[in-house]
């Protein structure tokens, strides 16, 4: 029985699609500012919980079930990949999923139950699988928005987000943002180790050459 995707009602993103009704081509459009939910984030950037966030959605209704086309404006917080300083901006996501009606779910599963019982033998199709695992469906008359709106946000978030586009990023030797050293910031070269031995015999070889210089004007005045 393949699996599919369903979800409790979560407040501020369900909508009643009752207004809509069942009709196939008919519309209705609903703008809301709701507040974000949890963990819409990646390591270092993402929206902050309970912001919020503005949605334009347009739910038409067709023969299986209804397609939700959706914007949303939501703000963003977090820190630069290189400098590591705070940033704050904004991602404007769109995204459309089909949601199927409840009871086309039970056709879906007999079909497939009947077809499995002729075909129990063949390897299914990877890739058939992964489409099941992604269907919607409406709870009643009730279309939860937030997976697809979830998915959406996250995939728009930026993998490295920058405080801006010419970030020098933080100084290797001492971590302090170049940005604010300045162009003149510079650290001496650090002395080579495997040169230390030498340096230190050429002076053993100056002091011994100074000691025998000395004794040499001591003979010639002696």
């Amino acid at each position: 029985m393949p699996s599919t995707r369903t979800h409790a009602p979560r407040g501020a993103l369900v909508f009643d699609m009752r207004q809509l009704g069942r009709q196939a081509g008919s519309a209705l459009t609903q703008t809301r500012t709701v507040p974000a939910p949890g963990d819409l984030r990646l390591e270092l950037i993402g929206v902050p919980v309970g912001t919020d966030v503005a949605l334009e959605v347009r739910f038409e209704a067709v023969s299986e079930g209804v397609l939700a086309t959706g914007t949303a404006i939501a703000p963003l917080a977090g820190e630069c990949a290189r400098c590591l300083a705070p940033v704050s901006s904004s991602v404007t996501v769109g995204f459309q999923e089909l949601y199927l009606y409840a009871e086309g779910r039970h056709d879906r599963h007999d079909k497939h139950d009947r077809h499995d019982k002729h075909d129990r033998h063949e390897k299914h199709d990877e890739q058939d699988e992964q489409d099941a695992e992604e269907l919607y469906y409406l709870d009643g008359d009730l279309l939860d928005l937030e997976p697809a709106f979830r998915d959406a946000v996250v995939l728009a978030l930026p993998m490295s987000p920058l405080c801006r586009e010419d970030c020098p990023g933080l100084c290797a030797e001492c971590g302090v943002p170049l940005a604010d050293a300045g162009p003149g910031h510079q650290h001496e070269a650090a002395a080579d180790p495997r040169w230390a031995a030498l340096r230190q015999l050429g002076s053993t070889e100056d002091d011994n050459h100074q000691d025998r210089r000395a004794g040499a004007i001591d003979l010639q005045e002696g």
